[in-house]
């Protein structure tokens, strides 16, 4: 059973920084995508960015130039730093595990609050 642990996340200015790691345990497959989506205070969950183990990044238009994701393989982790922070980057930012023909894995959540 795949399972997935989120750190990091918390407080931040406008123009600050946070980074956000993610865990993956359980897992067989050696191709998979992992990457992050955040539900805004509207409630709208929406793509961030997601990362395949071979490194292709993708990223939505938002955060581009601001975010970036990385992998580390050794320790099935992915990493999303998150920099020059906008108030519109607050919410609740959730781990995603993708494989073909498996369902969709999710992390339990984590705050991420920009305010001054």
């Amino acid at each position: 059973q795949v399972q997935l642990v989120e750190s990091g996340g918390g407080l931040a200015q406008p123009g600050g920084s946070l980074t956000l790691s993610c865990t993956v345990s359980g897992h067989n497959p050696n191709f998979y995508i992992m990457g992050w989506y955040r539900q805004t205070p509207t409630n709208t969950r929406e793509f961030v960015a997601d990362i395949s183990t071979i490194g292709s990044a993708i990223y939505a238009d938002p955060v581009k130039g601001r975010f970036s994701i990385s992998r580390d393989s050794a320790k099935d982790t992915v990493y999303l730093q998150m920099d020059r922070l906008k108030i519109e980057d607050t919410g609740v930012y959730y781990c995603k595990f993708e494989v073909t023909g498996s369902p969709d894995s999710w992390g339990r959540g984590i705050p991420v609050l920009v305010s001054s």
